[in-house]
């Protein structure tokens, strides 16, 4: 029994870093449309997931979510940094 509650913890952090991905993109969103003039604080949420991925993982399922949610804050990021690079050029503008 420890061990299904354990992997149900892992299991809704997962889920969580899933969620403060998609709510960074909003966030993100709304700074290069010059929304918020404040740039979200993407690297604590890198920080974040890096140090939960250290953890070692024994079910097969639950490390194939965390590498997809991984994968998405690659993906995300680099969205992130390109958006954040083109306002501020176009506030120098």
């Amino acid at each position: 029994m420890l061990i299904s509650d354990e992997n149900l913890k892992i299991r809704n952090a997962i889920f969580d870093f899933d969620k403060r991905i998609e709510l960074m993109h909003l966030d993100f969103q709304k700074y290069h449309q010059g929304i918020e003039t404040r740039m979200p604080d993407w690297e604590k949420l890198e920080r974040d997931l890096i140090v939960f991925s250290r953890r070692r993982l024994f079910d097969l399922e639950l490390s194939k979510h965390l590498e997809r949610v991984l994968y998405k804050f690659q993906t995300r990021k680099k969205i992130w940094l390109k958006w954040a690079e083109e306002f501020h050029k176009l506030s120098q503008d």
